[in-house]
């Protein structure tokens, strides 16, 4: 029996353990793949502390961390939950099962990707989901930006500034985005939107050279690109939760308070999985940090705020 056990091991799974171990519980981290979304990304320069890191580093220094301190790491996939008088049954996929006190939904989520021939082949090698992580990869070089909404225009201003040129590439009429977002991106002299299109494959040799539209562009349709950052949403994977009767939000998000917990007593989450303003890695560590204290002092018999 556990006091916690930890589902995901990403900024908020690993947060969360070495919390949890220098409380004195003992803790067990289960993932399907250790470090999250962020190993794929070959260098992150908005994590304090790390001018520049690649995501696989950063997060083998936080599994490296949460072991050194005395959290369990186990490379399975959790495939269901079961709550019984005063604990938690945990199966996985390889047939195992684990007990714990408390559990800590850390499961973050998964980009829509694209969907269509050389888009897998030529991911980290021109198709990228993350424009925050590898926009400084492309300077002076002429990118697109697939989608319509917040995301794809934050993501376009922020391509602007490195790229010689950015593409919005968008499936509708008009953009999605919030109107002051729409404004800043007309004010954009080196972005362009293209309208009504879609993406119909991806060419190149051993990096990204082109993508085939569906409808013309200027008379063609191949556009020749040195990258593409996709932005048509992300999934929260939170089926589990869902499963166990945690509250979700209409987007699939777990529902959390101030607290971290849930609307099932002994049940937390933290990060990208749940309804937070703002999908970066320090949100989710922090988060993973109250859900721990949270964890803590629903063993303890204390109230959250006074788990120091």
């Amino acid at each position: 029996m556990y006091d916690v056990i930890i589902i995901g091991a990403g900024f908020a799974g690993y947060t969360a353990a070495i919390y949890s171990v220098r409380y004195r519980l003992t803790t067990l981290v289960i993932s399907k793949e250790p470090g999250g979304v962020i190993v794929n990304s070959r260098e992150v320069e908005n994590y304090p502390g790390f001018r520049r890191i690649s995501g696989f580093e950063l997060m083998k220094k936080f599994e490296e961390h949460a072991k050194s301190l005395g959290a369990e790491l186990v490379v399975d996939e959790v495939v269901g939950i079961i709550k019984q008088a005063g604990s938690f049954k945990i199966e996985t996929r390889q047939g195992e099962t684990y007990e714990a006190k408390s559990v800590i939904l850390a499961l973050g989520t998964e980009r829509r990707k694209l969907d269509i021939p050389g888009a897998k082949e030529y991911e980290g090698k021109g198709v990228h989901y993350c424009a925050t992580c590898d926009a400084a990869f492309y300077k002076d070089k002429v990118v697109a930006v697939i989608g319509g909404g917040n995301s794809a225009a934050h993501s376009a201003l922020l391509l602007s500034r490195f790229a010689r040129k950015v593409y919005i590439i968008y499936r509708r009429e008009k953009l999605r985005c919030e109107p002051l977002l729409y404004d800043k991106i007309n004010a954009t002299a080196n972005i362009e939107i293209i309208y009504k299109t879609n993406l119909t494959e991806v060419k190149g040799s051993k990096f990204l050279e082109k993508v085939r539209l569906d409808n013309e562009y200027k008379g063609r349709k191949e556009l020749e690109l040195d990258g593409v950052f996709v932005e048509i949403g992300s999934i929260p994977n939170s089926s589990l939760a869902k499963e166990l009767g945690v509250e979700l939000t209409d987007k699939h998000e777990i529902v959390v308070d101030e607290h971290c917990r849930t609307n099932i007593k002994g049940v937390y989450a933290a990060g990208d999985v749940t309804n937070t303003v703002l999908r970066q890695g320090i949100v989710a560590a922090a988060q993973g940090a109250i859900a721990a204290a949270s964890a803590y002092a629903f063993i303890t018999g204390r109230h959250p705020s006074q788990a120091w």
